[in-house]
C-alpha cells in the first residue's frame, strides 16, 4: 500500500487520474458523442446541417466537426460541412471574406483533431478487440485490418495523407493508436492531414480551383 501512494504521489495527481480513469472519461465522452450524432441524424440531415450552422455558426461548425473526427457523424457528409460553412458564414454580395474562412478551416481542424485524438487514445488505451465491441464505433474488422496493414506499411506519413482524401479520412486513426504512436505525432500530423483536406474543400466552394 505504501509503494502504491508512493508510486502515485511520484506520477502526480493529473497523471494519476489520466492512467486510472482516462479511458472511462473518453468512453463516456464518446458515449455522449454517439448519442448526440444519433439525435442529430433522427431530427436531421445535410440541410439541418447548414441551418445549424446559420443559428450558431463557427460553434456549431467546431461541435460538428468533434463528431467528424470522432467517426460519430452520421447525419452529414464529411466533406459537405467547411464548403457548407463558407457558403453560409463567409459569402457576402462582394464576394468571400477571408478571415472568416480562414477562422472556418481553423475551427474545422481543431474540432476534427479533437475527436480524432480522443478515438486514438481510446485504441492506444483501449484496444483494438475493446472497440470492436462497442456498439458506437462503426468499422467492422475486416476494415479495420485493412487500415492496419496500410499502416504498418507506409508508416506514421500514412496518417496525414489519409486525412487529405476522402474515403479515407480517419480510418488510420485507431491503428495508430494501437500501434502506440506519441499522442503529441499523432495531433501534429492528424491536424495537418486535415487542414489539406479544409483547404481543398474551401478553396473548391470558393471556385478557386476552377482559376487554376
Amino acid at each position: 500500500m505504501a509503494t502504491d501512494a508512493s508510486e502515485a504521489t511520484a506520477r502526480g495527481p493529473v497523471r494519476t487520474f489520466a492512467e486510472d480513469y482516462g479511458l472511462l472519461v473518453v468512453a463516456g465522452l464518446f458515449a455522449v458523442l454517439g448519442l448526440a450524432g444519433v439525435a442529430l441524424y433522427v431530427f436531421g440531415d445535410t440541410a439541418y446541417a447548414r441551418t445549424l450552422l446559420d443559428r450558431y455558426g463557427l460553434v456549431a461548425l467546431f461541435f460538428v466537426f468533434i463528431l467528424e473526427g470522432a467517426m460519430l457523424l452520421y447525419f452529414a457528409p464529411s466533406e459537405a460541412l467547411v464548403p457548407a460553412a463558407v457558403a453560409v458564414l463567409a459569402r457576402t454580395a462582394g464576394g468571400y471574406e477571408l478571415p472568416v474562412v480562414v477562422a472556418i478551416l481553423a475551427v474545422a481542424v481543431a474540432g476534427a483533431t479533437l475527436g480524432q485524438t480522443c478515438l486514438f487514445l481510446l485504441a492506444k488505451r483501449g484496444g483494438r478487440e475493446w472497440l470492436l465491441a462497442r456498439p458506437w464505433f462503426r468499422v467492422d474488422e475486416d476494415r479495420l485490418d485493412r487500415f492496419g496493414h496500410m499502416f504498418d506499411r507506409f508508416g506514421v506519413l500514412a496518417l496525414p495523407l489519409s486525412n487529405t482524401l476522402l474515403f479515407t479520412r480517419g480510418m488510420l486513426t485507431v491503428p495508430a493508436g494501437v500501434a502506440g504512436m506519441s499522442t503529441r505525432r499523432f495531433v501534429l500530423l492528424s491536424a495537418l492531414g486535415t487542414l489539406s483536406f479544409e483547404i481543398l474543400l474551401a478553396a473548391a466552394a470558393m471556385g478557386v480551383l476552377e482559376l487554376l
